[in-house]
């Protein structure tokens, strides 16, 4: 598990530093699977519809609910390996 945090922890890294910016769908699925392998399963209210980002990012982890912390994790390493090239 270590080793799987590490490469975690460096992908978070680099998709700060990506040479282009993600489209908004890649940005929700970052996001989606960062706070699913750090925080778990979605918690707290749905945002109201006039925080339209607030609800979009809401929906992306909503959707991830019952991914393991280690999948939500190899997850996001392959997407920012993706995103890299």
């Amino acid at each position: 598990m270590s080793d799987l945090k590490a490469r975690f922890e460096a992908a978070a890294r680099e998709a700060q530093s990506l040479s282009r910016r993600p489209s908004n769908e890649n940005l929700l699925k970052l996001y989606a699977f960062y706070k699913q392998a750090t925080t778990g399963d979605v918690s707290g209210k749905r945002p109201g519809f006039t925080d339209m980002v607030g609800r979009a990012k809401y929906d992306a982890w909503a959707e991830r609910k019952g991914l393991s912390q280690e999948e939500a994790m190899q997850s996001y390493i392959a997407l920012v390996e993706t995103l890299k090239s």
